[in-house]
């Protein structure tokens, strides 16, 4: 009894060759090594799927070293400056407490900073000149003549308008109500810098820019001559000087109108 077993015939051919090389295999064996082909090829894609995210990290790892020696270089770098400035901090007050420096504690500026009080000094022995009730401004605003280095300009082509009397004065001169009335603002502006504006009776008002340090507050009511502020050079201004303007019923006015004393 015989069996017709399947076979299976692989022939290669070359160009040119007479003959071709033939290698026969049973359809069995031939099933199995495609099988076995198909599942090694699938087997290759899987691993070279699984294979590139280890093999791109791993071409990332000299790089990430790299930077990582230069962030230990720079961490390193800002120690020893922080040592630096630790030491210097250390010689800073040293020296403070050398000099006395504890003495007064130093504060950080601040514009909460308390107001000072009011203050209405006057020349052992001189006259009481000012007006005690709410009055008309009439005196002169310091207690120094000063320097009138502008005085009010109105409106015109080739001119800047200017509304008052700019008075040099060394920065730190006390500024006076020059009337008696009710501080309507006290704060700062980008053109008068650190100012008080008071309100006084039949329509007047007075200002006063480019203070240093204002002495009074919003609300409260002055008598002729009391210090309202220092004198500076806040907001726009060049040098120490003080600002003086007299306004009625809203209009610029020139102070000089009705201030004789210092002019």
């Amino acid at each position: 009894m015989t069996h017709n077993r399947r076979t299976v015939t692989i022939m290669v051919h070359r160009d040119g060759d007479v003959s071709s090389p033939a290698v026969r295999m049973p359809a069995w064996l031939f099933r199995a090594l495609t099988v076995a082909g198909i599942v090694l090829g699938v087997l290759l894609v899987i691993s070279a799927v699984l294979y590139a995210p280890i093999v791109r990290t791993a071409a990332r790892v000299p790089g990430l070293n790299r930077e990582l020696g230069r962030l230990r270089e720079e961490n390193s770098r800002v120690r020893e400056l922080a040592a630096a400035l630790d030491q210097m901090e250390q010689r800073y007050d040293q020296l403070r407490t050398m000099l006395g420096g504890d003495v007064v504690p130093a504060r950080a500026p601040s514009t909460d900073a308390p107001v000072a009080p009011a203050l209405l000094a006057q020349v052992p022995g001189d006259v009481q000149r000012y007006e005690t009730d709410l009055s008309v401004p009439r005196h002169w605003p310091l207690d120094e003549r000063g320097i009138v280095t502008r005085g009010t300009v109105g409106d015109s082509a080739d001119a800047e308008q200017h509304t008052g009397l700019d008075i040099a004065v060394a920065a730190g001169t006390p500024i006076r109500a020059s009337g008696g009335g009710v501080v309507v603002q006290a704060g700062e502006d980008p053109e008068y810098g650190l100012n008080v504006l008071l309100s006084h009776p039949d329509g007047y008002e007075s200002m006063y820019g480019h203070a240093s340090r204002l002495l009074v507050n919003t609300g409260d009511t002055v008598p002729a001559g009391q210090v309202v502020a220092l004198s500076g050079s806040t907001g726009r201004s060049t040098a120490p000087h003080l600002h003086f303007e007299i306004r009625h019923d809203g209009r610029s006015i020139d102070p000089r109108t009705l201030v004789q004393e210092g002019t």
